[in-house]
């Protein structure tokens, strides 16, 4: 698991997430998200944004990188008209990957049923993408909801199990990263296929390199590549380039 700080740059960025969902985002913000993705050390593994910017995101993208779209977010309701709305957007755009907000209010309330629900009308209606769910890990706290959130999306079709919206205090840690893959790795359906995602608050090259570790550690070695481990981030990129020795980062699509 010892890795010097480029490499676990390059890495990083093979699995990176290149994200940009704030509200006045607009087509210019994508374009700019774009140019970003087509850097001089590759390019990220997808670009994430609004439904509404997902077409416009999969027309300016680089060759090979895909696009992932947020439905239900970022609050995580239990309208699950809203959340195929939604998808049926993302669908239509050609974006190849869902992030979906788990209704976990509704779960930490003690109504898993409608949570369940939720997830399982959107996997439907989604179909040949990568569904990525979002358990806002920050919100659940506890060991015990967030154990019990991964295992209901697993249940309900998750390709990925994602930390947080990155719109709440507490993003990503890797103390909710530990009991996520935990679970995945107890999960026979689970160990060989789904991913982890790392999402909120992750700025710099040194504070992805935990996650790798555990990563590895859950999953194996074979899961440290973009189809088990993604990170959503904007700053990220920046840092990244700055530890492969490029030129100071240009400018971003925003904050996420």
């Amino acid at each position: 698991m010892s890795r010097t700080l480029p490499e676990t740059a390059r890495l990083a960025l093979a699995c990176l997430d290149l994200t940009s969902l704030n509200d006045d985002d607009t087509d210019a913000t994508v374009d700019v998200l774009c140019a970003r993705a087509a850097g001089p050390f590759g390019a990220p593994a997808a670009l994430c944004v609004w439904p509404r910017l997902a077409a416009r995101a999969r027309a300016r993208a680089p060759a090979g990188v895909a696009v992932a779209a947020v439905a239900n977010f970022p609050d995580g309701g239990t309208d699950i008209e809203r959340a195929l709305r939604d998808t049926a957007q993302i669908v239509a755009a050609g974006a190849q990957e869902v992030d979906l907000v788990l209704p976990w209010r509704a779960l930490r309330d003690g109504d898993a049923a409608a949570a369940a629900a939720l997830l399982r009308a959107v996997r439907r209606a989604c179909t040949g993408q990568r569904l990525k769910v979002i358990l806002e890990t920050g919100e659940l706290k506890e060991p015990a909801l967030i154990e019990q959130a991964a295992r209901l999306a697993l249940a309900e079709g998750a390709d990925f199990l994602k930390t947080s919206t990155g719109k709440t205090p507490v993003g990503a840690t890797p103390e909710a990263a530990d009991t996520m893959l935990a679970v995945i790795a107890a999960d026979p359906l689970a160990r060989d296929r789904v991913g982890f995602k790392a999402a909120g608050g992750i700025r710099r090259v040194a504070e992805a390199a935990p996650y790798l570790d555990l990563v590895e550690r859950h999953l194996g070695p074979g899961a440290l590549g973009p189809a088990r481990l993604r990170f959503g981030a904007s700053a990220l990129l920046g840092d990244i380039e700055a530890v492969l020795g490029g030129p100071p980062a240009g400018p971003t699509a925003g904050t996420y």
